[in-house]
């Protein structure tokens, strides 16, 4: 075969596992819930601030809870001064080094918000994408307990705005310092306990999802699944196991649940300063109002990330929808956080006190989507007014009208295609254009243009002829105008819709 024979191979088209396209549906609706997220943000003081998609690789840290993709979790390459960089995984940390960077010209307490795309390089699956949005806000530079508390209940408000009714959802909240008394009454404390304690906190957080007995199972032996793989324990004892589980019940009352701590974590400092910092956020949410179900105290909720430090927190939807194979959906959680002490602290040598909470906008915009929530119902704007291009020879007129158009304030364009008036008209409907402007030979001869309602005529194809309002429909879907009084019709059109 000679070079002349030769066949390109084609790119194929399609994007990589983990990540999505979004159209103009989509897109409005997520402009619409980010305005309302930054409206609850601003409500509480929070002002906004932009980090970059990529820092250096030691900036970041790595504290992504995969056992599985040990030296994976971000993705990474080298800069051509053999620097590591990473395009980042949330953004808490490169808020930590903004702080960081900026400590001595910020206001402290520093009360900030920041939205935009994170990026984790892990397996992708079912709701879990390697690209997604969040919407942060943190305070940084206190370390009072009304900070956490504040963050619940923003939380609680910022759902409510977008739609989901109270009842629908609520904020749980539990402590890492009671986490780690319960891993030291058990003997897991030490550097070299560190993956069997990260075993150990995955399986608490999988009771909502497997039930006590199951995570006894994934903090003993291991655990089998229905399509039988296999999940390695964490190796506890009997004793231990019932340990952790007696510790974790979100059946139990608060009040039983803080007896529980003082019984069985008595000898742990750790564990009772958890408890005592639980109590004072309980007291501070019933004083504001919000134990009313709202936001409650769970002690199953661990949070993935390593780099928590006290009070942590997770937005959770309660309501189930019917799946596609008729099975309910439960969306669980959809936001979270909490406190990090010593995240600011790495690039400064001194622990800055710190906690935040995030939105996964894209997670909760699914859900908002399932329950038809008015709020992503945002439909993108009208498509531009189209002006045809029946005759090559006038473009220069066509144009005209277009500008004349825009400099009234409407969005139009003019076809810039090679197909005829049907095909034209068909590309305006496909744009969602509520109106377009015809200008023929019959009409430039008598320096008018035909104004087309496109939705009238939608409206008027599917009617039927023999109505009284037929003949009216049909006169306000194409009518003629002068060239000056092109603007006024158009606005006329537009007007009705």
């Amino acid at each position: 075969m000679n070079d002349d024979t030769k066949i390109t191979q084609r790119a194929s088209a399609k994007l990589p596992r983990g990540f999505g396209d979004r159209g103009p549906a989509e897109i409005a609706a997520t402009e619409k819930m980010l305005a309302a997220i930054k409206e609850s943000y601003e409500l509480y003081g929070f002002e906004a601030v932009e980090t970059p998609f990529i820092e250096f690789t030691d900036a970041l840290g790595k504290f992504l809870p995969d056992l599985d993709r040990p030296n994976e979790g971000v993705f990474s390459f080298k800069d051509d001064d053999e620097s590591w960089l990473s395009l980042r995984y949330d953004l808490t940390a490169p808020l930590a080094r903004f702080v960081a960077e900026n400590f001595d010209r910020l206001p402290k307490p520093y009360r900030s918000y920041r939205a935009g795309y994170v990026f984790r390089n892990e397996k992708p699956g079912p709701g879990r994408f390697r690209q997604f949005m969040q919407f942060d806000a943190d305070t940084v530079g206190s370390a009072s307990v009304a900070a956490d508390a504040e963050m619940c209940m923003m939380a609680a408000d910022t759902l409510e705005r977008l739609g989901v009714k109270r009842g629908d959802y609520v904020i749980k909240v539990n402590n890492r310092k009671i986490l780690d008394g319960v891993l030291e009454a058990i003997g897991l404390s030490g550097e070299a306990n560190a993956a069997r304690r990260l075993i150990v906190l995955r399986a608490i957080d999988k009771l909502d999802k497997f039930g006590p007995e199951g995570v006894k199972l994934l903090l003993g032996p291991g655990r089998k699944d229905e399509s039988g793989d296999f999940t390695k324990g964490a190796g506890l004892d009997a004793g231990q196991q019932e340990f952790v589980v007696g510790l974790i019940d979100p059946q139990k009352a608060w009040e039983d649940h803080i007896a529980s701590i003082d019984i069985r974590l008595a000898d742990s400092e750790i564990g009772q300063e958890g408890r005592t910092e639980l109590e004072q956020i309980a007291e501070l949410i019933s004083q504001a109002g919000y134990d009313d179900g709202r936001i409650r105290i769970d002690p199953s909720v661990v949070r993935g990330l390593e780099y928590y430090t006290g009070p942590v927190f997770e937005a959770e939807l309660t309501f189930e929808i019917d799946g596609e194979d008729g099975k309910p959906i439960r969306f669980g959680s959809v936001g979270g956080g909490g406190r990090y002490d010593g995240l600011v602290g790495r690039f400064r040598g001194e622990n800055i006190p710190a906690t935040g909470f995030s939105i996964g906008v894209s997670r909760l915009y699914s859900a908002l989507k399932a329950v038809r929530s008015p709020i992503v119902s945002a439909k993108p704007q009208q498509g531009p007014v189209v002006v045809l291009a029946l005759d090559k020879g006038e473009l220069p007129r066509y144009q005209k009208f277009v500008s004349a158009l825009r400099e009234a304030g409407i969005r139009a364009e003019l076809y810039l295609g090679q197909s005829g008036m049907n095909a034209q008209l068909k590309y305006a409907d496909k744009r969602g254009s509520i109106c377009a402007v015809i200008q023929g030979s019959n009409e430039r001869e008598r320096d008018e243009v035909a104004i087309r309602d496109l939705a009238l005529g939608a409206e008027l194809a599917g009617s039927s002829k023999d109505r009284a309002d037929y003949l009216e429909l049909r006169a306000k879907a194409q009518f003629a105008v002068p060239e000056s009084g092109l603007v006024a019709a158009v606005q006329e059109v537009l007007a009705r819709h």
